[in-house]
């Protein structure tokens, strides 16, 4: 039999396991694997700026194509700048394959230059890490990498390849199947919980669907709203949930939680029976434990055991994939009487709505979400994090043709631009929109020559108010407006005393400029669809739109530190 390099192998193995695309930037102790991707023409390489671009943008492909996304980072530096990024996909349940270099097996443990123990390092933020000591086991570990990337919960793994194993000779057999002992992923559902879970809801009063990030996940969308329609229970969603059943559907509330709706929140407080699937209770959706959906049975449906029963005690645990227990759950639901319990939940709605309150003739930023909505009937929302990443999780409109992808568990400033790239490498035929503010936009500024170069006609929206918005608000409201470290525009100056405050740095037009991007600056709402037309026209660079926005504007409703859902700050 012939042998091959290890470097020869793991292109091989990509091959097989049909990656199309990869993201990596080189190194001394990757470049054999980089003259091995230079010989052959059926992956595609990307070539960003910074690692940590890297893999957002690798992360973002996976989630918008349900693809595993691919890394190659040389050692040290290189494969701690992945760090944020794998903690990122891993809270998401993100399919990631990360190769990283590592120094030769000899000097490991000797502090060589550029080493690092990468997989200890990783070791809680991704699902599985290893290191290849023996060539003869390259091809069954890359094998297993991308079966646990992308089975049972998705997530993170990190494969470290010292260069001494990848430059030894050895078999040219990739392995076609996979056993690994011990690691049995269960997706299967458990009838008697579901029918348990359903006997409960059929004889509820007042139920109510909670829909996390894993319906959209496990592509369970359409089942879903099959499911809903059926039993015409009423929906609110997580953030990551947002989309899990189309946001102009009649029986979609809202997004529930900190930042959620009036009428969502008061919808959770309400119920007497809450179904949820796919979310891990995290503090962002329920303030207090104690006070949570406090006259409900709960229901939760998750593919992670560990999640259920994590922070909230439920009723009816049901270990399994979404989609399966959604299309299981259509034989047995039935339809119910929730007229009267819809009239309550559409009160709410009527009482507060959800509605920026207009102060002059500020240009708002459910403006700028209400614009793109008008003006793309498809496409792919990538958002950064702070408020504009709220406002676009409250106003924008998710149907079957557009999608909305955020780093929610994290909540990893810098994630939108790269996400966006990665999204559009992955969709080139869809228009892709991101949504960043200008605190976010400047942690990977740089991929824009990544855009550039790779001819990406993605849209951008900075929210500029000057400020990091997020935390200023929280100043704002409880710190008695002592913006501390907050200030974008003028920290020195600040310092100093000055009463003239030197222009914002950097110009985003100009800079977009500079890497031969497009740029436009808005500061009217009635601009704002003619430059995201403007944007949409332009078919071979990306455009940034600068919208000037005031920094008093704050997401409402809020929900108070420590508070309940029922103790939400309006605005008023």
């Amino acid at each position: 039999m012939r042998k091959i390099s290890g470097n020869k192998l793991l292109v091989k193995a990509l091959k097989e396991e049909g990656v199309d695309t990869l993201f990596g930037y080189p190194g001394a102790c990757t470049i054999d694997i980089s003259d091995e991707l230079y010989k052959q023409g059926d992956i595609k390489v990307i070539l960003p700026r910074h690692e940590q671009a890297l893999v957002h943008e690798a992360d973002a492909y996976a989630r918008s194509t349900g693809k595993v996304g691919v890394c190659l980072v040389t050692s040290g530096p290189g494969a701690t700048n992945l760090v944020t990024g794998l903690a990122t996909a891993n809270y998401d349940s993100v399919p990631l394959v990360c190769f990283t270099g590592q120094v030769a097996r000899h000097l490991i443990g000797n502090d060589a230059f550029q080493e690092v123990d990468i997989v200890g390092i990783t070791r809680s933020i991704t699902k599985y890490g290893v290191t290849v000591h023996r060539r003869e086991e390259l091809g069954r570990i890359i094998k297993e990498a991308f079966y646990i990337a992308r089975s049972g919960k998705p997530g993170p793994v990190l494969v470290d390849l010292p260069k001494d194993v990848m430059g030894e000779l050895g078999s040219s057999e990739y392995p076609k199947e996979v056993n690994i002992r011990g690691y049995k992923p269960n997706t299967n559902v458990h009838i008697g919980q579901l029918k348990r879970a359903v006997k409960l809801l059929n004889h509820a009063k007042k139920p109510l669907f909670l829909a996390g990030g894993g319906v959209n996940i496990a592509g369970a969308n359409e089942a879903f709203t099959k499911l809903v329609e059926k039993t015409k229970i009423p929906v609110v969603t997580t953030v990551m949930g947002r989309g899990a059943i189309p946001t102009n559907h009649p029986y979609y509330v809202a997004n529930l939680g900190m930042h959620g709706a009036y009428a969502a929140n008061m919808a959770v407080e309400e119920c007497d029976v809450l179904f949820s699937i796919g979310t891990r209770f995290n503090d962002r959706i329920t303030g207090k434990l104690h006070a949570f959906a406090p006259n409900a049975k709960i229901v939760h449906i998750d593919i992670d055991t560990a999640s259920i029963s994590k922070n909230i005690h439920v009723d009816v645990p049901i270990v399994a994939d979404a989609k399966e227990a959604i299309e299981k759950m259509l034989e047995y639901a039935e339809e119910k009487d929730t007229i009267e319990w819809m009239q309550a939940i559409v009160g709410w709605s009527k009482e507060h709505p959800l509605q920026m309150k207009r102060k002059g003739n500020n240009l708002l930023p459910q403006d700028i979400i209400e614009g793109i909505n008008c003006v793309f009937e498809e496409g792919i929302l990538v958002t950064d994090v702070g408020q504009h990443q709220m406002f676009a999780a409250q106003y924008s409109e998710i149907t079957e043709k557009k999608r909305l992808f955020m780093s929610g568990g994290l909540g990893t400033m810098g994630y939108g631009f790269p996400g966006g790239i990665g999204a559009k490498i992955g969709n080139p035929d869809k228009p892709v929109i991101v949504i960043s503010g200008d605190g976010g936009m400047q942690m990977n500024i740089q991929e824009f020559a990544t855009a550039v170069l790779e001819e990406l006609p993605i849209i951008v929206c900075v929210l500029n108010n000057t400020y990091l918005g997020m935390v200023r608000q929280w100043q704002k409201l409880f710190y008695g407006k002592r913006y501390a470290m907050t200030n974008l525009l003028a920290g020195a100056a600040l310092r100093r005393g000055d009463e003239e405050l030197p222009k914002y740095t950097p110009d985003f037009v100009k800079l977009a400029e500079s890497y031969g991007a497009k740029g436009i600056r808005v500061k009217k709402k009635e601009d704002v669809e003619t430059a995201l037309r403007a944007a949409a026209a332009e078919t071979k660079v990306p455009t940034l739109i600068e919208f000037l926005i005031d920094p008093e504007e704050v997401v409402y409703p809020m929900v108070k530190p420590n508070g309940t859902l029922q103790e939400m700050l309006m605005d008023c």
